[in-house]
């Protein structure tokens, strides 16, 4: 069993209980991670048609005016009945049913996911950093024991290309981190 965590933005910020496993539990299905999406990107109150609808144009990959009553009312339902009460009983939103509202709770404001999509032939950012890191090691073996070609450069040169190597790397990791982050961007990052 997972132990409750205090997940919090500093030491001055009011703390909420969430155990890593409620957590988990809402994060494990797409409608809950859109409405998680949503929500930190309004940074505000929304009401749950707005939100259904918004779901639905993007579970159907179309704009919001072109989903159908039926797509609607099928996340309306599912949100209201199962996704949005399961959010609200893990501290991560307050859901108000009769009123018919959602809101983000400091809990949900102070999650900062990042979502490492990996689709088709890309590694995820810690395979390419063993990789990268089994390169370099490669490289400086070499170097170290005189092979040829790389006595043609001094060893500063091969230094600094690893040194250039990590660096390049981690900006576009960063740079890919951002885009990657929940409640950024205009959709949510396994739509990207």
């Amino acid at each position: 069993m997972a132990s409750a965590q205090q997940i919090d933005g500093g030491p001055s910020d009011v703390g909420i209980e969430i155990t890593d496993d409620e957590l988990y539990e809402v994060l494990a299905n797409q409608r809950r991670r859109f409405a998680v999406h949503l929500l930190k990107r309004e940074e505000q109150r929304m009401e749950i048609g707005e939100m259904a609808e918004q779901i639905a144009a993007w579970e159907n990959d179309v704009e919001p005016v072109e989903i159908t009553g039926n797509e609607r009312k099928r996340v309306y339902t599912a949100l209201q009945q199962s996704h949005l009460p399961k959010m609200d009983r893990a501290g991560v939103v307050e859901f108000n049913k009769d009123r018919g509202v959602v809101e983000p709770t400091v809990a949900l404001e102070n999650i900062d996911l990042y979502m490492d999509v990996v689709e088709g032939k890309e590694i995820p950012w810690s395979l390419y950093y063993v990789g990268l890191s089994g390169v370099a090691l490669a490289l400086v073996g070499a170097v170290w024991m005189g092979a040829w070609p790389f006595l043609l450069l001094p060893d500063l040169a091969w230094t600094l290309a690893v040194v250039i190597a990590f660096a390049f790397s981690s900006i576009a990791h960063l740079y890919y981190t951002r885009e990657m982050k929940v409640g950024e961007l205009e959709k949510p990052p396994e739509l990207q």
